[in-house]
């Protein structure tokens, strides 16, 4: 199983996966602010729907690249019916492979 998930951490990412895990990367976030913080990072460029964005969390959750958070909203400060993704191990691994996938072809451009 260790070879198995080494070798999901490898695969090319789709372009919502990545900006999904960069967002993650930085802090544990709800469905809704992930999707605001990636087109805020992209300046704007990527804009992800309900459906790619839920579909991907799911996709993603599968595949062991991030899960469910513990963290609980702040009644007060926030829905508590939000739930928080957090990027694991193997979601590290899957984003540090891209970006080296990305500076490698930036290289040779």
């Amino acid at each position: 199983t260790r070879s198995m998930a080494n070798n999901k951490a490898n695969v090319p990412l789709t372009p919502a996966v990545l900006h999904i895990l960069l967002v993650l990367s930085t802090q544990e976030r709800h469905g809704y602010g992930i999707m605001k913080q990636a087109e805020s990072d992209s300046q704007g460029k990527v804009k992800m729907g309900p459906g790619t964005l839920y579909g991907s969390l799911g996709r993603m959750m599968e595949a062991g690249l991030i899960r469910e958070s513990d963290k609980k909203a702040d009644p007060k400060m926030d829905d508590e019916r939000r739930v928080y993704y957090k990027i694991t191990g193997l979601g590290q691994t899957a984003l540090a492979a891209e970006l080296e996938r990305y500076c490698e072809v930036v290289a040779v451009a």
